[in-house]
């Protein structure tokens, strides 16, 4: 099975999970802390801009946006579903866009306004960052399904290592071009993150039951 029973899995949950909750109150709740932290961290990130490195986090924000989120997991599944990897395309279609519901239900919850001066096209509230929540989401897929069919250690690395840096960049690109408070993307990760628990206990339940629906038969899984 690609995803394996671990016993730390409600340890991992009830850690980000409740990180999280704690991060949304006290966003809530508008302490004083938490914009000062925030206004030190946004100086960090925005105290050297240029035109190349706008343009730079403009596209790493483009390319990770909820839309090609959508695009990148359709894919991913529909290479899954070909090389007979059913249930888990399924899981990943799942993951996403449940985890996308989640996410813009906790932003109507929380209602946190967008920094001052942010773009246009950044609408709507603020905490969590969608598009940071989703391509953690993204990230973990591939993760956990795709990345360990690579066979040689330094390419699984390789790729490992590459993904989590473009996860920084893309944190960063949102607090740069002020469509976020630092504090959106940690709460977005940490969201992710513990949603991701609970659809691999999903799949470690439902994937054997799966198997007995006449399309997911020969399913690997």
């Amino acid at each position: 099975m690609i995803i394996q029973q671990e016993r730390d899995r409600p340890f991992r949950l009830l850690v980000s999970g409740g990180l999280f909750a704690f991060l949304a109150a006290v966003v809530m709740g508008q302490s004083g802390l938490l914009e000062f932290i925030d206004g030190v961290l946004i100086e960090v990130v925005q105290k050297h801009q240029s035109g190349a490195k706008e343009v730079l986090m403009k596209l790493i924000s483009f390319l990770s946006s909820p839309t090609f989120d959508i695009f990148w997991v359709l894919l991913i599944a529909f290479l899954l579903w070909g090389f007979k990897y059913r249930i888990p395309a399924l899981w990943a279609l799942g993951t996403l866009f449940g985890g996308d519901i989640i996410a813009t239900l906790v932003k109507h919850i929380v209602q946190r306004p967008r920094p001052i001066g942010h773009l246009a096209s950044d609408n709507g509230f603020s905490f969590p960052s969608g598009h940071v929540f989703g391509m953690t989401l993204v990230i973990a897929i591939l993760w956990i399904v795709v990345v360990p069919m690579i066979e040689k250690d330094w390419q699984l690395i390789l790729v490992r290592t590459i993904m989590i840096i473009w996860l920084i960049l893309l944190a960063l690109s949102r607090v740069y071009l002020g469509a976020h408070y630092p504090t959106d993307t940690i709460g977005a990760i940490l969201l992710a993150y513990a949603w991701l628990q609970i659809c691999e206990w999903l799949y470690l339940w439902l994937a054997p039951k799966l198997l007995h629906v006449k399309l997911l038969k020969r399913s690997v899984y």
